[in-house]
């Protein structure tokens, strides 16, 4: 039987000015199945991020240098920010020990961890895999809410002012006064909006909204 060859689990992608060092690191990634893409500069990974060459659909975190020629990596860090990206790339920063201080500031402000050189292989690998599975939630939850704005953008203005009285908690009788409508339509717009949103309960909606869609749930 032939060997099951396992894939790799995410994308790691390692910015930093040292050829030595990005070789050592995507060595290090791919031998715990981990895609490597390395840059050379924080200016090089932001253009391909700009022109798509570098796409976030997938797990992901970035191992960024904190000092560089040209772009930094705070600077950088600032526009993932910016860009509303550190959930769904992680950040963690290899720094040297002067910029232990502005690491923990960067940690503060979202970034993921960072690592002072040297570093050992083992830790660092274990945070990137823990950066990786923090990735896979966002995406997820990403899909998630943009599968529950599909549905809500399926719904009538009808059904949109009585699926928010629904999830106020109030009764067919009280809606059906609400909007100056029979209690028949109620029952009729009700039923269509569990059929578009896909549940079974007034609790079951409330849930969705309010994880997915919480503008929607107020």
């Amino acid at each position: 039987m032939t060997a099951r060859v396992q894939q790799p689990t995410g994308t790691v992608f390692v910015v930093d000015d040292e050829e030595v060092l990005r070789d050592a690191l995507s060595w290090l990634l791919r031998s715990r199945r981990l895609l490597p893409r390395a840059f050379e500069s924080a200016d090089a990974f932001w253009q391909a991020l700009d022109n798509t060459s570098v796409r976030l659909d997938s797990p992901a975190c970035l191992l960024l240098d904190m000092r560089m020629p040209g772009m930094s990596g705070m600077a950088l860090f600032e526009r993932l920010i910016e860009g509303g990206l550190t959930a769904r790339l992680p950040v963690i920063f290899l720094t040297g020990h002067a910029d232990v201080a502005t690491a923990v500031a960067a940690v503060k402000r979202g970034a993921f961890d960072f690592v002072e050189k040297p570093f050992s292989d083992n830790a660092l690998v274990d945070r990137v895999e823990e950066a990786l599975a923090l990735s896979a939630a966002a995406l997820t939850r990403l899909r998630d809410d943009q599968a529950v704005q599909r549905l809500l953008a399926d719904l009538t203005e009808r059904e949109i002012e009585v699926m928010r009285l629904v999830i106020a908690g109030r009764a067919n009788k009280q809606i059906a006064d609400h909007l100056d409508i029979s209690v028949r339509t109620v029952e009729v717009h009700r039923a269509r909006v569990f059929d578009k949103m896909e549940v079974k309960s007034a609790v079951e909606l409330a849930n969705l909204l309010r994880q997915h869609a919480p503008d929607t749930a107020d």
